[in-house]
């Protein structure tokens, strides 16, 4: 298992790699874990980690939680450079139920806190959010959508915090499946602060091409990649990655890779071996 690993990581960094490799610079490899994982991730060789909004900046948590959750950030070895799963289920953000003032206040404060935390990127996911209801007017939720998202990358903008639409598979939300879609709201937004996640894992798992991330390598600044059956890490079950890699390397595509995972892998025989980071 872990020789199965080490090949597939060994053939992430070869892509990438090869990216720049006259001016010697990586793309950065991060994974998205849990915050007291820190360590173990870090000594793996991952240099920037992912957390959950809820967990570490909702606007939702108190003020003494966040400013342990401060600390627990500026204590870490590694860096928080981003947070997923932007807004609760119960905070619609799509369809007839939209409170705007409500989702633009707490969006506030989720920014506010996201700067003092130092995070880069929010990820804008929230499945259950974002449903709108069966036979719902698509094109009315698209156009309400691109609005709301407008004043929420003003919003980000004043922050230094770039928001990454990322596009879902349709067992989690029946709105925005697919990267060619999620391309089209970003670029309707027209924003610097707004941006596209091509969530490879989520590709895969609704039959996208490839091409759908050459296509968007104007708007694209976040990528997440894990396997397909069970969001495992990459080399777990051995799922080939290669045509994904080739497009993220066709659309010159400069930011980091998140491993998405389920669970983090540490016994002897599946260690995390990630081989490559930004250096310049």
């Amino acid at each position: 298992m872990k020789s199965r690993i080490t090949i597939v990581l060994l053939l992430l960094s070869i892509f990438l790699f090869s990216f720049q490799l006259g001016k010697k610079t990586y793309l950065r490899l991060g994974i998205v874990a849990p915050i007291d994982k820190d360590s173990l991730v870090f000594a793996s060789g991952f240099k920037i980690f992912g957390e959950s909004v809820s967990r570490m900046i909702s606007p939702s948590l108190s003020a003494e939680k966040f400013k342990q959750n401060l600390e627990l950030i500026k204590k870490a070895k590694g860096k928080l450079y981003m947070c997923n799963v932007m807004f609760p289920g119960e905070m619609k953000i799509a369809g007839p139920d939209v409170v705007e003032q409500d989702v633009l206040a707490y969006a506030e404060g989720l920014f506010s806190r996201a700067e003092q935390a130092e995070v880069s990127v929010i990820v804008l996911g929230s499945g259950t959010a974002r449903r709108i209801p069966e036979g719902y007017d698509l094109q009315k939720a698209k156009v309400n959508f691109v609005q709301l998202c407008k004043k929420l990358a003003v919003s980000a903008g004043k922050h230094h915090i770039k928001i990454a639409l990322e596009n879902l598979q349709s067992q989690e939300t029946n709105f925005i499946n697919n990267v060619k879609a999620a391309t089209e709201i970003v670029r309707a937004v027209n924003h610097p602060n707004f941006g596209l996640n091509a969530d490879i894992f989520h590709m895969r798992r609704e039959n996208e091409s490839p091409q759908s991330i050459i296509d968007a390598a104007d708007v694209l600044i976040h990528c997440e990649i894990a396997e397909h059956d069970t969001r495992t890490l990459p080399g777990i079950k051995g799922d080939d990655f290669k045509p994904y890699l080739r497009a993220l390397k066709e659309a010159k595509y400069r930011g980091p890779i998140f491993i998405s995972r389920r669970k983090l892998y540490t016994c002897a025989n599946c260690r995390i071996l990630p081989v490559f980071n930004q250096t310049s």
